[in-house]
């Protein structure tokens, strides 16, 4: 779906869309494409791929919200009619 070289950022709604195994390949590439800029920042590399480090996290945060936001969900459809909510979907009393 999303090509090697992540040039722009990835959208939230695009993700949403896919299953949880394509997510989390997506996640190993991002994270590996992150690491492969850490070490360009090191050894010197070129400023655009210093700069794009920046977005590249930002990417790995989005996917990791549709994860669990996707995760999230499941859970409270497989926990509809039961007696107990579990402590993660009860509503947050503190704000």
């Amino acid at each position: 779906v999303f090509f090697a070289q992540y040039i722009k950022m990835v959208k939230a709604y695009e993700l949403r869309g896919l299953p949880k195994e394509e997510l989390l390949k997506t996640l190993g590439d991002l994270r590996k494409e992150l690491s492969d800029l850490h070490v360009a920042k090191v050894t010197g590399g070129a400023a655009s791929k210093i700069a794009k480090i920046k977005s590249v996290r930002k990417s790995i945060a989005r996917v990791l919200t549709v994860h669990n936001q996707q995760q999230k969900e499941g859970i409270r459809k497989a926990s509809a009619g039961s007696k107990y909510i579990s402590k993660d979907l009860r509503m947050k009393k503190t704000r």
